[in-house]
């Protein structure tokens, strides 16, 4: 989720970023549905499940007091004057009372449910215009916005995107990649950032629903403005402001067109932060820090841009931090919520929250994403089969979407559900494409054409496009011209995910580190043991280690060979013909070890005919995480509650059944390659991802006896041919090579 350089999409539209539009003088809005309160100097307002209070004496002691006059919570302001009580029961008559340095209530203060929205005139009555200002949520909170329309007020309306999350969408000296793009094909940009981020009001939280509903409100104040084409907006974004709209849509704006989430995750604890079970502390607790960082309060800490208008004389920027010391600390919520408590993670993941989006959702992604990881294809099933669903799918890094081939269909969704009008390209985007491509990619690439030219009915062309399958598979992404660009070589469409006719097919470990198709016969009771050393594995980041450089064409990898005795292998022979994997995949293994538990990491590589070992995909596991959801659980997907309850020990001396779960696979293995599955401790194979090991050292022994058969299920799609050659090494893009060990 880290943020795209700038120079990408500044390249695009011409070589420069966009200037912003002139400061936007901020109208009065509409009274929000509840408002501050002051009694006695204690200023106290009700929010939803929430009451802030602000402008008190450093340290003063405070109660919240409900109808009755009876306290339900109490606490101390921070040093900024302020306390904020989270997960207040909605209702009226609550007063906050300062008991030290004086004593004074509030007046009477209201909490508002979740489903408490603004009449209509709420959103009517706030005026934003092209540039800098503010717009007000239902509680008073002012959010930070900048508008770029593509002309004057009196020649739109037009049509209109937002973009929204804690980075700096509302900067007015640049803009978010996404949002740059959607300018440079005719669209107004509204960029909001959340609250408690930047120059907006309020405290930060991880997605705390009322982030969501902020968004519900962002998106029906813009849709109200008279420059908004159709009076509905989408919405665009890559990493955290892709994630944003999955929330935001779950809500339901009547006046949100579509979404475009793109490089997403689909559950915050098994997709990210605890895949396995086991904390990553790569790029999700960095991720972490650094918002932790960005809720600090400005001048002394928060966003460089918010400091500046501090600096500028924005007072109102300025006022909006008072409560920025109430953010929590996600550290400590990181290591609280070392296991899946659904009151804790529940609202956290948008498995359980898209089956509430009805707008278009164009979503897309990379499976090996050296950021979000690459579990999100998961999301796909869980949207509503009367969602118009476009996806697609590849083999990649983070920006992936924003290749050709995944950027063109972007737009082309934008234009149909957003613009309402016939896809096409601006001439200046197609002729800036190539430098802008080399900026990032490292080479010049073109956009491909435009699909619908020549078509002149909207609605016939719409009706063309809806009858595309929903899933796009992009097969062999790097292997196009030059090597390593972002193209795919082949790809492949299907009506759903995972597709339709997979079979679940099962090679088996077998002594002699083979990979067989058949079982180990009844004699056979052998086993494998590797030493379990978290130290042993080196890591895979590029070199530098720079984001930047794993987006290249042929990124600088450090993929290194396991150490001998620290993992074991299981090669099979020569495939006799192509086998193409779409869906996730499980890696079954009866294992033993020495201490009370272990964590895996399994590698699924393809060993090819030239000699060079090419990554795959991996998959993570604590061993005490292995009790699966059995009514959820498939040959090819196992599933875990990761509830404490349900977590135990491995038993001493004895072999256990563990299931680690393969992250979902689109990979075509060519005839004459070999499978190989490598199992270790976790690390070593993902960029910008670490682990939270367990300590070593261990002896950890895997059976492969005909009673006690382990096995790797993978998910084989007959129904795919593939048409082109084995792809070079290195090419394909985030799957890193290297030479391959002899089988055996």
């Amino acid at each position: 989720m880290t943020r795209l350089p700038l120079l990408l999409a500044a390249v695009v539209v011409g070589g420069a970023a966009v200037a912003p539009g002139p400061a936007a003088a901020t109208a009065p809005s509409p009274a929000p549905l509840v408002r501050a309160r002051a009694g006695g100097g204690v200023h106290a307002a009700g929010s939803v499940e929430q009451v802030y209070v602000t402008g008190v004496s450093p340290g003063s002691r405070l109660s919240l007091l409900d109808a009755s006059g009876a306290r339900v919570r109490q606490g101390r302001a921070d040093a900024q004057g302020a306390l904020l009580f989270r997960g207040v029961a909605p209702g009226g008559g609550y007063r906050v009372e300062q008991r030290s340095g004086g004593h004074a209530r509030s007046s009477a203060l209201r909490v508002l449910r979740p489903d408490e929205t603004p009449p209509p005139s709420f959103y009517q009555g706030q005026h934003l215009s092209n540039g800098y200002g503010y717009l007000t949520t239902r509680d008073g909170t002012q959010l930070a916005v900048n508008v770029h329309l593509p002309g004057p007020v009196d020649q739109g309306p037009y049509p209109t995107v937002v973009e929204y999350s804690g980075y700096d969408p509302a900067n007015p000296t640049s803009a978010q990649p996404a949002s740059m793009i959607a300018q440079s094909l005719g669209y107004a940009t509204v960029g909001v950032n959340m609250r408690g981020t930047g120059c907006s009001g309020g405290a930060w939280d991880f997605f705390e629903p009322l982030q969501s509903l902020d968004g519900y409100d962002a998106i029906e104040a813009v849709a109200a403005q008279p420059w908004v084409l159709h009076g509905k907006v989408g919405m665009v974004g890559i990493s955290y402001p892709g994630i944003t709209q999955l929330f935001v849509a779950a809500t339901r704006p009547p006046h949100l067109a579509a979404i475009t989430p793109l490089s997403v995750i689909d559950d915050t604890y098994r997709g990210v932060l605890y895949p396995g079970g086991i904390l990553n502390t790569g790029f999700a607790v960095a991720w972490a820090k650094d918002r932790q960082h960005d809720a600090r309060p400005a001048p002394d800490g928060g966003q460089p841009w918010a400091r500046r208008r501090i600096q500028a004389g924005d007072t109102v920027c300025a006022a909006n931090q008072a409560l920025r010391l109430q953010t929590p600390n996600v550290l400590t919520e990181i290591d609280a919520g070392r296991f899946y408590d659904p009151a804790r993670y529940d609202h956290l993941t948008p498995d359980l929250l898209v089956p509430r989006i009805t707008v278009p959702t164009f979503l897309a992604g990379a499976v090996e994403d050296e950021q979000v990881g690459g579990h999100w294809p998961e999301l796909i099933s869980h949207f509503a089969a009367s969602t118009k669903l476009k996806v697609t799918i590849t083999n990649g890094t983070h920006v992936e979407p924003f290749g050709p081939a995944v950027a063109i269909r972007w737009g082309e969704f934008l234009d149909f559900y957003v613009a309402q009008r016939i896809p096409s390209v601006p001439a200046g985007l197609r002729a800036a494409a190539p430098v802008a491509y080399s900026s990032i990619f490292g080479t010049p690439l073109t956009l491909p054409p435009d699909r619908f030219a020549g078509q002149t009915d909207y609605a016939a062309a719409l009706a063309r496009y809806e009858t595309e399958p929903r899933v796009r598979v992009l097969f062999d992404n790097g292997a196009g011209t030059p090597t390593g660009a972002p193209e795919p070589g082949f790809e492949a469409s299907f009506p759903s995910w995972p597709p339709p006719g997979v079979q679940p097919t099962t090679w088996y470990l077998r002594s002699g580190g083979r990979l067989d198709r058949s079982a180990p016969p009844a004699p056979d009771r052998g086993s494998d043991s590797y030493r379990y050393d978290p130290g042993s594995v080196a890591a895979t980041d590029a070199t530098p280690k720079t984001i930047d450089a794993i987006w290249t064409s042929l990124p600088p990898y450090n993929w290194q060979p396991p150490r001998a005795g620290a993992a074991l292998t299981y090669t099979s022979d020569r495939l006799p013909s192509d086998v193409v994997l779409t869906g996730p995949a499980s890696v079954d293994l009866w294992l033993r070890t020495s201490a009370p538990d272990t964590d895996l990491e399994v590698v699924l590589t393809e060993v090819r005919p030239d000699g060079q070992e090419m990554y795959v995909q991996s998959g993570w596991l604590r061993a005490s995480h292995r009790t699966t959801l059995r009514a959820d659980s498939t040959p090819l997907e196992p599933r875990y509650s990761d509830e404490k309850a349900q977590v135990r020990s491995m038993p001493k001396g004895q072999y256990a059944l563990v299931r680690v779960p393969l992250f979902p696979i689109v990979h075509a293995f060519r005839a004459g390659s070999r499978l190989r599955v490598v199992i270790q401790a976790p690390g070593g194979n993902r960029p910008q991802w670490a682990f939270d090991d367990l300590p070593g050292p261990a002896r950890n022994q895997v059976a492969r006896s005909a009673t006690l058969a382990s096995k790797i299920v993978l998910p084989v799609n007959p129904t795919v041919a593939v048409p082109t050659p084995l792809p070079p090494c290195p090419s394909l893009r985030g799957e890193p090579c290297r030479p391959a060990s002899p089988p055996g």
